[in-house]
């Protein structure tokens, strides 16, 4: 802001309320292990759950016309790179390319949703229209790193302080972009700024639409611990630990497939 000549009293409460502004617009957040997230692996359900996968995402489009929306869109620009993989299939490619596709606003309900849809299964089954992606992202990035390749990455945050301490152990509860480029995060990242390493993230450029954020998606249920905290908390240093989920196959129990 651009501060024309006024007293000494008046430019003082003029900055303080500057300051203040600054500070309203930064959220603060505990960072801990996502209690309510949705973070089913399918690790003993996969092959159900594909079986399946035409119903979940009929039952999707139904109830999210905006998910419906850019799949659609996720699908022509897929076709239009005639992008294709060996290790994936066609389904979970155009859900890489959905997820990264950041103009239709569509990663961010689908993360909010992801947090929250662990609360209960009922909350699973009744509320959260994106069943069929979580299950497609899931299984692409479990596909796409089969051995475990760890990472040094990079997340920034807009806008959020995050409070921890080192020591702790926390998940980010969603499908969490990060990338391979520090100046790429920091552009991200008005608020906080997470160095990661990841071993359980996988490298997607391939499939994103912007390339040039060298992304790495990590799931939700990976679990790091705090290693170290800087710069009053708008720096967080995270290691890997290992794979945790309270939901194991929750999609398929009780009739929430209509079974």
């Amino acid at each position: 802001w651009c501060l024309p000549a006024m007293a000494p009293l008046a430019h003082a409460l003029a900055l303080l309320a500057m300051a203040v502004v600054a500070t309203a617009a930064i959220k603060e957040l505990s960072l801990d292990m996502a209690k309510n997230s949705f973070d089913d692996q399918y690790l003993h359900c996969s092959t159900e759950m594909t079986k399946n996968l035409r119903k979940l995402q009929s039952d999707d489009f139904d109830k999210n016309g905006e998910f419906k929306v850019g799949w659609g869109n996720a699908t022509k620009e897929c076709d239009n790179r005639r992008l294709v993989s060996y290790s994936l299939t066609k389904d979970e490619t155009v859900a890489l390319m959905a997820y990264t596709m950041k103009s239709t606003g569509l990663y961010e309900k689908f993360n909010k949703a992801t947090r929250e849809a662990g609360e209960s299964p009922k909350k699973y089954k009744n509320e959260f229209p994106f069943k069929s992606l979580h299950f497609l992202l899931t299984r692409a990035l479990q596909k796409l790193n089969p051995g475990r390749t760890c990472w040094n990455v990079y997340r920034g945050v807009r806008d959020i302080k995050f409070n921890t301490e080192p020591g702790k152990e926390i998940r980010f509860g969603q499908f969490a972009s990060s990338s391979l480029s520090e100046k790429v995060a920091q552009g991200f990242g008005q608020g906080t700024v997470f160095k990661v390493y990841t071993c359980h993230g996988v490298d997607i450029q391939k499939f994103s639409y912007d390339q040039r954020e060298k992304e790495v998606l990590i799931p939700p249920f990976e679990t790091f611990r705090v290693t170290d905290v800087r710069n009053q908390g708008k720096e967080i240093h995270l290691q890997s630990t290992r794979n945790f989920s309270n939901y194991d196959c929750g999609s398929l129990k009780g009739d929430i497939m209509g079974t």
